[in-house]
């Protein structure tokens, strides 16, 4: 098992490392040379790298939005309306289809003459047409609201999971003493809820550094003037476009560093959750 995981995980991880301070040769007329921390500097120095780690940070604000309405929903649906089990099916559903499928769906509702434009045309509201994908100003929001869209799900069943696995007794405790329902969610849905929502918050922010490179390719390739760029679609372009493998594994580590020290957080707000009752 032991030599398993080492062949599946650390072999890569050390290959990467290794070619980050490599000129890589593309072919056996150049050799691969020794580049110390030039990759590096060089991607610092990139500004559509910096570019496409700043829209991986624009793309954090999806997260917080995510989160919220997570806790809205899943207290909604915990209180069991008519047809919550359907609900909580259809608000699901989004997260387990595949993210290309949902590019390539999303791709044809917001083009210029797509879906979303033509029921606004035939409403009467050409003023709120845009060419969603199309412009720099709207590409990356566009491409938020589909991933809002499709993992709001995860967060959705996993609240609900832990809301149901809550004693009745505090909520019953709540509404005896005369709390409304936003009153009963801020002080006791969002605090039994902390140790989900923490982890969802942790887990989604992973993905937004490492999980959209498929909505970017499938949706923009990267476009329109690198607007929509993020650090895997760079790391795509230099290895596999411009084979320039060296500067996109330098990347590769920088994207992987600030992944493990997510994960690091995480792995520490799990411990302080245990140690302070919640499981």
């Amino acid at each position: 098992m032991i030599v398993f995981v080492v062949g599946i995980f650390a072999y890569p991880i050390l290959s990467l490392f290794r070619y980050s301070v490599e000129n890589v040769g593309t072919s056996a007329y150049q050799p691969t040379t020794y580049a110390g921390l030039g990759n590096f500097r060089y991607i610092f120095s990139d500004s559509l790298f910096l570019t496409a780690l700043g829209n991986n940070l624009k793309l954090f604000l999806c997260v917080p939005v995510m989160v919220g309405l997570s806790v809205i929903l899943s207290a909604v649906l915990f209180d069991r309306p008519r047809g919550w089990k359907v609900y909580r099916t259809l608000l699901f559903v989004p997260y387990v289809l595949s993210i290309p499928v949902v590019g390539v769906v999303f791709g044809y509702v917001f083009q210029y003459q797509g879906v979303l434009n033509t029921i606004l045309r035939s409403l009467g509201l050409d003023l709120l047409a845009r060419d969603w994908l199309g412009s720099p100003a709207w590409a990356l929001p566009t491409i938020m609201f589909v991933i809002v869209w499709k993992e709001l799900g995860f967060g959705i069943v996993l609240c609900l999971a832990r809301l149901m696995s809550v004693g009745e007794e505090y909520f019953e405790s709540a509404r005896v003493d005369g709390a409304r329902w936003w009153q009963i969610l801020r002080h006791v849905t969002i605090p039994q809820l902390a140790p989900a929502l923490a982890f969802y918050a942790i887990v989604e922010l992973i993905n937004m550094l490492s999980w959209v490179f498929a909505y970017v390719y499938v949706m923009t390739l990267g476009g329109p003037m690198n607007s929509t760029v993020v650090t895997e679609f760079y790391i795509y372009q230099q290895v596999f476009q411009n084979d320039v493998v060296g500067v996109g594994a330098a990347a590769g580590v920088v994207l992987l560093g600030v992944v493990a020290l997510l994960i690091a957080l995480r792995s520490w707000m799990g411990r302080s959750f245990a140690a302070h009752g919640y499981e």
